[in-house]
């Protein structure tokens, strides 16, 4: 898979999907060079936005964060992230059984690692001091999320009935909300706690 497929990816179920399996690349190379790469993109976005803008977004903290503070939110944020890809992985492989399919763990590591793609990118929205930007961006992000959801749980699961597969992905779509929440959540402890600490 290239920069050049993903686009692709957002409305077929054969272009870009069928490169990615010939390919096949490992969960480690996944991982390493696409996860871990896009994953800083939230934390350092959140970290400008807070910084720059304080309370245009995010809701000013008064005093703001030092940096040693931004520093340890972003690398937590960063963490919980990772953390999340292997957990949706792994409950994605168990959720095949909904379907009547039985997905490997690869081929739910390659789903949970690719679906967040539009949800990573949109933090670059933080660029702009709008809560109503970064709003409107966002939203757009999960359509595209739920665009490669749905185009890529038949062909990497192997489900050949799109009855199936929609269901599928509409139980992926879920979880992935929910992880979406949660990492929220542990964004908005993890600024209490060091604010608690001040």
């Amino acid at each position: 898979m290239t920069l050049h497929d993903l686009p692709k990816m957002f409305y077929s179920y054969s272009e870009g999907w069928s490169e990615l399996q010939r390919i096949h690349p490992t969960m480690a190379w996944l991982f390493v060079l696409y996860v871990m790469p896009l994953s800083l993109l939230p934390p350092a976005m959140v970290t400008y936005s807070m910084e720059v803008a304080p309370g245009s977004v995010f809701p000013a903290l008064v005093p703001a964060l030092s940096t040693s503070e931004a520093v340890a939110v972003g690398i937590a944020f960063y963490i919980a992230q990772l953390l999340m890809v292997w957990l949706m992985a792994s409950i994605i492989q168990d959720m095949g059984e909904l379907v009547d399919t039985t997905p490997g763990y690869h081929d739910s590591f390659m789903l949970a690692a690719i679906a967040p793609t539009p949800l990573w990118l949109s933090s670059l929205a933080l660029f702009a001091p709008s809560a109503w930007v970064v709003g409107i961006v966002v939203a757009a992000a999960w359509l595209g999320s739920a665009a490669l959801i749905f185009h890529g749980v038949c062909p990497l699961f192997g489900i050949t009935d799109h009855g199936k597969g929609r269901l599928m992905g509409y139980f992926v779509l879920a979880l992935g909300v929910v992880a979406w929440l949660a990492l929220l959540v542990v964004l908005a402890l993890v600024l209490s706690i060091i604010v608690g600490l001040r």
